[in-house]
């Protein structure tokens, strides 16, 4: 065998090893748990009632509301998938106009706006399930956690 082949053969045994050793703590680390910890159904739920010491009584108040609040946006983001679904179909069409591609804008962002003052709506009712203690901890969190969205967002 010629010098370049032992080592060829090194490197490739080398990054196997690597890339099994990748899996396996990949595979450790969904099965514990942290690595899906920020997303699912409950994790909001789970992440605030730690952070707040919420009590039984607050944790049922909190899912009826946000239950409430997700029923009552839905229509709304429904609306604007539907919105996009058209603005979308403008990529067809060889003559389209700025007036066209404006109200369309214009009619997801007044969406939108609707979207966005529920969601504050929803959040002053949910600070009301707390006391004095418990509300400052929740204006932090409220500002952690949508300052930690949109810089995400941003990094994409």
């Amino acid at each position: 065998m010629r010098p370049n082949n032992k080592l060829l053969i090194i490197a490739v045994i080398v990054l196997l090893l690597i890339n099994v050793v990748l899996l396996v703590f990949m595979w450790k680390g969904k099965s514990s748990g942290h690595s899906n910890q920020q997303y699912g159904p409950n994790s909001m739920l789970e992440t605030m009632s730690r952070e707040l010491n919420m009590t039984d009584s607050q944790k049922k108040n909190y899912q009826t509301l946000r239950d409430e609040h997700f029923a009552d946006i839905k229509p709304f983001m429904d609306s604007i998938r539907e919105i996009r679904k058209g603005f979308l179909k403008m990529i067809q069409s060889p003559t389209v106009n700025d007036s066209s591609i404006n109200a369309y804008s214009r009619r997801v962002a007044d969406q939108q706006a609707i979207i966005d003052r529920m969601t504050l709506d929803h959040f002053r009712k949910v600070r009301g399930l707390f006391n004095g203690d418990q509300q400052k901890k929740y204006d932090d969190f409220v500002q952690k956690i949508m300052l930690r969205k949109r810089d995400s967002a941003n990094k994409k």
